[in-house]
């Protein structure tokens, strides 16, 4: 990889990470495990790894936007996540944070020719 690839995979990165709690807040309306999680983004077309996810679960689920259940019902336990009702307010908030950034970077882009 050249320098211009080197920042472009940095900043790409950096727009992936703050949109990933959204998309977690988004999906987990309904409980899900890690896994099954993972899959679920990565159809969305957001590569997430579990190196990166896992933890995150963790910190949003000290932050009170996240709730969790074991099940063990099944051979393999789970830890089921879910959105907490400070959770879907967070949501809600960030996702018309995200909407009124989407319509200003395309306005710019627009404007810019690009």
């Amino acid at each position: 990889m050249n320098c211009i690839d080197d920042v472009l995979a940095g900043h790409a990165q950096e727009l992936r990470r703050g949109s990933v709690v959204l998309a977690c807040l988004s999906v987990l309306r309904e409980p899900r495990y890690g896994y099954a999680l993972l899959d679920l983004l990565k159809e969305a077309g957001i590569e997430v790894d579990g190196n990166t996810l896992y933890p995150l679960l963790r910190r949003l689920e000290r932050q009170g936007l996240l709730t969790s259940a074991w099940n063990t019902d099944d051979a393999r336990p789970r830890k089921y996540y879910s959105v907490s009702p400070s959770g879907e307010r967070v949501r809600e908030r960030l996702a018309a944070e995200w909407a009124a950034l989407d319509g200003s970077i395309r306005a710019l882009l627009k404007e810019k020719g690009a």
